[in-house]
């Protein structure tokens, strides 16, 4: 009885702290923030502050991540008519309103989710043993980790270096990494919404590429088709664009938030528009947008504009499991997407933030209902105390 009681307790303190972490609060809001301008390197003014560039150390690891503060503006969203190498679904051009943000300097590494791999062990464990228990009270602050990989020498083929960028996870699972890290780290990372990830790329610019229409310096900003030696490169190699983003023509397409469909932004209206009514929320399980091109693409793939929809069934037709994986594909082109983080200026509030975090579509529930409950997901709350975890996993 006083062992129950203790693991009760326990795991009210930890969800008490995930809430806390998560809330906006003095912690959260000076991570970023410079309280008088700084005499090099870019910055952004809002609310007396400066936005300023940080970086992320992940807890009990050595592991980190860098965000660059990006102002905020206007961008004509989609490409237009006369565009080389436009496709239906970059129309019509919306006009949105971005607000000001950080957006990570590079793509997501493995050697950062590979961290958040390593917790399913962890996490089978505390479930065993009733440590930080997932209870009906908070089960909705919890998120779920990756299984082990079914074919890894399949998804590593190309490389699994600490900077070569992570893929073949699916937005399901690209969410839950931003859920976890959130709770890590006491600040609201998140996947960009297309219009957020298209102002970022553009950098300002109103042509095919950051830099110009031409694609004659592409080889300059893109690992791509015509230049790629067999398979995505280390992240930052190549020039940043105007904002100071790596790679975002080519190397790996990268996760958004929204859906993907033929008719492009037909269904958003008239313009402009705010970023956060610009978001077509998906309804399926498949056709979710990633943008920005691959490795295995040709320029035209690598534009500002450019945009592909998620083929679930495509893309996981090799995977053996029933149901198939929640978290993984196993087929091209999922060897070149990844995935990129952003964080909002000023917090957004925690129902909105589910959006950005949770489950979306009864098929994909069912689909992670049904691995739970055959013993082959792990599920745990996203708390600082898993620090010790991994630093545990690091020294084996």
């Amino acid at each position: 009885m006083i062992q129950s009681r203790i693991l009760l307790l326990v795991a009210l303190a930890t969800v008490l702290r995930f809430n806390s972490a998560l809330a906006e609060n003095p912690q959260q809001s000076s991570v970023g923030f410079a309280t008088s301008k700084p005499a090099t390197g870019p910055s952004v003014e809002i609310d007396g502050k400066f936005m300023v560039p940080y970086t992320v150390t992940i807890p009990g690891t050595e592991v980190s991540f860098e965000m660059i503060p990006i102002p905020g503006g206007k961008v004509l969203m989609g490409s237009p008519d006369g565009e080389a190498g436009r496709t239906d679904d970059e129309g019509p051009q919306v006009e949105v309103e971005v607000e000001p943000m950080w957006v990570q300097k590079t793509e997501l590494t493995w050697s950062e989710y590979k961290l958040f791999m390593s917790l399913y062990p962890v996490f089978k464990k505390s479930q065993r043993d009733g440590i930080r228990k997932i209870t009906d009270e908070n089960r909705v602050d919890a998120v779920t980790v990756p299984t082990p990989l079914y074919e890894p020498s399949h998804t590593f083929e190309f490389g699994s270096e600490a900077n070569q960028p992570a893929v073949t996870m699916t937005q399901y699972a690209a969410k839950q990494y931003t859920k976890w890290i959130s709770g890590m780290t006491a600040a609201q990372y998140r996947l960009p919404s297309e219009a957020e990830w298209e102002y970022a790329a553009r950098a300002g610019s109103k042509s095919a590429y950051s830099f110009g229409d031409s694609a004659e310096g592409l080889g300059d900003y893109a690992c791509f088709a015509d230049n790629n030696a067999g398979g995505p490169e280390k992240v930052g190699q190549k020039k940043p664009n105007g904002f100071g983003l790596h790679d975002m023509h080519g190397n790996v397409w990268e996760w958004t938030i929204d859906s993907h469909s033929s008719d492009g932004f037909k269904a958003l209206g008239s313009s402009p528009l705010l970023a956060s009514k610009a978001i077509q929320w998906p309804k399926e399980a498949s056709h979710r947008c990633v943008r920005g091109g691959g490795w295995q693409d040709g320029p035209d793939r690598c534009r500002s504009a450019a945009r592909m929809g998620s083929e679930d069934e495509d893309w996981k037709g090799d995977d053996p499991n029933i149901p198939l994986s929640p978290w993984w594909y196993t087929s091209d082109p999922a060897r070149s997407v990844g995935m990129r983080m952003i964080r909002s200026a000023r917090p957004l509030a925690q129902e909105e933030m589910k959006l950005f975090w949770d489950i979306d579509n009864a098929d994909i529930q069912q689909d992670v209902t049904l691995r739970m409950d055959e013993g082959r997901g792990a599920m745990g709350l996203p708390v600082p105390e898993l620090a010790e975890a991994l630093k545990e996993n690091a020294q084996q």
